[in-house]
């Protein structure tokens, strides 16, 4: 099923109220309505797993807060669900009851079927000209992961992996991904995952 755009336009405050819930997965874009729908289980395992290692890592070692789907990203024309995202701690003033009023530090998108071309193309342009300052874009179709980090130029390049096949980033500092881990069956566990950072 592909995600479905209302067609009367609607102001950011009118989205708020009639689709501002919890639980209702919706992205305004320029006064337009697009509702996705459900997700893969694999999608859902990949996001719990990226979502409880940076959780763990954020709240131990790095100042700030992670967020998932569907609390709200507020950019200029439009208001993003990103799966997992990361604020800065001198950014958390940004942090409204329902949605986070302009850019994230880091973004992740888990892309699925119906996703690709918004994830690919619309997301990633929005989230270059707003200036966050890293987008990964995990895609279980392919098993691939791409990391974005912005240049000089405000441009998004792409950031390959170290020898290890690991992605560290820089807008959570000390956080290291090991692409393997993403692709496992089972997933790795937060233990080993643990270890391997050698936090245990």
């Amino acid at each position: 099923m592909e995600a479905t755009t209302e067609t009367k336009k609607i102001s950011y405050e009118e989205f708020l109220d009639q689709y501002g819930e919890e639980g209702a997965y919706a992205e305004w874009v320029d006064g337009d309505v697009i509702m996705a729908p459900p997700v893969s289980e694999r999608h859902q395992d990949i996001g719990r797993f990226i979502l409880n290692i940076l959780s763990f890592y954020v709240e131990s070692r790095v100042p700030g807060k992670v967020f998932y789907a569907p609390y709200q990203m507020r950019l200029e024309f439009s208001s993003r669900e990103p799966d997992v995202f990361f604020v800065a701690a001198s950014h958390l003033d940004r942090v409204k009851d329902n949605y986070l009023d302009g850019p994230a530090d880091m973004v992740v998108e888990i892309i699925s079927k119906e996703s690709q071309n918004r994830d690919r193309g619309d997301k990633f342009f929005e989230y270059e000209s707003a200036g966050i300052p890293e987008y990964w874009l995990i895609d279980p179709i392919r098993n691939q992961a791409e990391f974005y980090r912005l240049d000089a130029q405000n441009h998004y390049c792409y950031v390959t992996l170290d020898a290890d096949g690991a992605f560290h980033s820089e807008a959570v500092p000390g956080f290291w991904l090991k692409v393997s881990w993403v692709w496992q069956e089972p997933l790795h566990s937060i233990w080993n995952v643990l270890r391997e950072w050698r936090l245990l």
